[in-house]
This record gives C-alpha cells, structure tokens and sequence, in this order.
C-alpha cells in the first residue's frame, strides 16, 4: 500500500501533507535515506528523508547550487528535501556499457565544471578535506604496504591543495542523472570543501559492478578526466591511490574486507610509476 499523509508509520506522511504531495511509485530505501517518487501539483518530484546527519547536511549543498548543475530543491526543512525528479532516459552506466566511456567522463566533467563555479552566496557549512581524512593515517599506521603509500600520498596532497571549492565529494556515474530538458545534473553530495581534483576520484572507481572494467580502463579514462577538466593527471592519480588508502580503511573499521580499494590503489600507484 502506497504511504498516504495520515499513515504514522511512514518516514513519509509529515511531508507529504506539509507538501501537499502525493505519491507516485513505490518507496526507495538506501543505505543512508528513504526516497519516494511524487507529484506536486502533478509535476514529478522526488522526496528524500534522510536518516544520517550527513545525507541531511548534504542536502544544504543542493540548495546552495540552486539547480545549476544539480537536481533543484523544490522544498526543505530539517527532515526532509523534495526535489526534481530526473526522467529523462538515458543513464551514465549504460553509454559506458554501450562503448560509449569517453562521452560519459566529458559529460561528468562538464556537470562537474558548474558545480565548482562560484556563486555570490555564503557557503553553508562544509566538511575540509583534512577532516574527511583523518581516519587513513592511524590504519595506515598499523597496517603498511599500499595504506602507508596512501597515506604519504594524501599528506603530501593535503599540504600542496590548489583551486580549493565547494567539492561534491561522491561524483560518480550513479549521481549524475538525465532531467530531460534540463540536461545531466548532479545528486547526493557529501558536502566537502578543498581541491577541485578530489572531486573526479570516484569517476575513476565506476559505475558501480563494473569494477574490472574501471580497473583495465583507469590508464584512460584519466587521461580523458585530465584533458577535459583541465586536471594534473599526476595529482589526479594521487588523490585516486589516497581516497582508495581512505575506503580500506573505512572498510576496515567495520570489520569488512577493502578488496576493490585495495586493488584500485595498487593501480593507481602503478600508474604513477609509469607516469
């Protein structure tokens, strides 16, 4: 049974009669929201309870960006974010599946590039990357090889950033949508601030269940990020071998294996000893 205003336990029901919105398809639960397709005034919208504080600070971001090169916040409060709902057809994952990988690493550099502009507004309040580091260099400590690597990788970086900006912080082929006529925009950021390049890393590590692929084609598809975001590919490379160090060790505070992040770490220093 679809959620209605008045059903007590659904996430949904304050919003949707705050709102007035009604809904449109079937809830969507991830790892850190509760999402469900509506209608406003019968235009298509998404709504987004968050049940972390930082899918919830995120959303501040979404309404700074103000729907240049994000989805638009339609409306929000401390609970809740309603926004735009993407339906076009096409998706990132699939051009990439399609032959089609170099369009899609220009069309995220172009979504990126608006994203990164500067707007006459007050920020709101954004996480340093220092901050989002911090729990690398203590399981680098203890565990060595490629994390101690990572590490010095991610110290040398954070001590040398450049073009420092509001950083989305999770772009990624999955976070980029087709909205029809308003074109590709962007979803979900982590709402981090520091140099421009952080924000490409997870580009290189995509689309999620196409690792082996990402791993054969990260010698390119760097290149292709580099030259069509105007990006140091070394650096590029080294913010990719430090936030691969940054996921293991996430992984590994939760007890889990980092098989993937370890593996794309391994590649990207072996890129940069070829670089």
């Amino acid at each position: 049974m679809k959620p209605g205003p008045d059903s007590g336990l659904s996430p949904f029901g304050p919003s949707l009669a705050l709102w007035g919105l009604v809904p449109d398809g079937a809830p969507i639960a991830t790892p850190s929201s509760d999402l469900l397709p509506v209608r406003r005034d019968g235009e298509p919208a998404m709504l987004k309870i968050p049940r972390d504080e930082e899918e919830r600070f995120g959303g501040l971001l979404m309404v700074w960006w103000d729907g240049d090169g994000a989805a638009r916040v339609l409306a929000h409060d401390e609970n809740a974010l309603l926004l735009e709902r993407a339906t076009g057809p096409l998706s990132l994952a699939g051009m990439v599946r399609a032959g089609c990988d170099d369009e899609a690493s220009r069309i995220i550099c172009r979504v990126a590039s608006r994203l990164h502009a500067p707007r006459p507004k007050p920020l709101p309040d954004l996480i340093p990357l220092e901050r989002w580091f911090r729990q690398l260099g203590p399981m680098a400590a203890r565990q060595g090889g490629i994390l101690a690597e990572a590490d010095a990788a991610a110290r040398h970086l954070l001590a040398t950033q450049r073009d420092i900006v509001p950083l989305h912080g999770d772009i990624h082929h999955g976070n980029i949508l087709d909205f029809g006529d308003r074109g590709w925009l962007a979803i979900d950021p982590k709402r981090l601030v520091g140099e421009r390049t952080f924000d490409f890393v997870n580009v290189l590590r995509n689309p999620e269940g196409d690792a082996a692929f990402a791993l054969a084609h990260l010698g390119r598809r760097s290149a292709i990020l580099a030259e069509a975001a105007g990006l140091d590919r070394t650096r590029l490379l080294q913010w990719l071998l430090a936030f691969a160090g940054l996921s293991a060790a996430w992984y590994l505070d939760d007890g889990m294996e980092p098989t993937l992040d370890l593996a794309i770490a391994e590649r990207a220093a072996a890129e940069l000893s070829r670089s």
